[in-house]
């Protein structure tokens, strides 16, 4: 049995339960693409890694430092270059406002692509 289901959401907190692969988009954007447990294991991108540090945990030793993102200004998305999230991130770097990054596969093997000049 086979199902493909769309599933939108902020709380990635379901999506480790409820998919086997995710996107994460920002500003209609993907930024990250990952098998599910790989990436609340192990996110990249710095929007998953906000997202991800935001969900409330009750088990203290689960605890993980918040990744604040910088205030959203006027156009942020919409900049006719560079990285769509450059404007809220908080390691971002001149390069981030000058050239969009690709997705990029890390691992020799691997299904973790994520677009990110900042990523080691």
């Amino acid at each position: 049995f086979s199902l493909t289901m769309l599933f939108i959401t902020h709380d990635l907190s379901l999506v480790e339960y409820l998919c086997d692969r995710v996107a994460v988009m920002y500003a209609g954007t993907i930024v990250e693409t990952a098998p599910a447990d790989e990436l609340c294991r192990s996110p990249m991108h710095p929007y998953t890694q906000a997202l991800l540090s935001a969900i409330p945990r009750i088990d203290p030793r689960r605890k993980t430092a918040r990744l604040i993102m910088k205030e959203e200004g006027d156009s942020a998305g919409e900049a006719a270059e560079g990285c769509v999230f450059a404007g809220r991130c908080p390691r971002v770097r001149k390069e981030c406002f000058a050239e969009s990054p690709s997705l990029r596969r890390f691992g020799d093997a691997s299904e973790h692509l994520v677009a990110c000049h900042c990523v080691l």
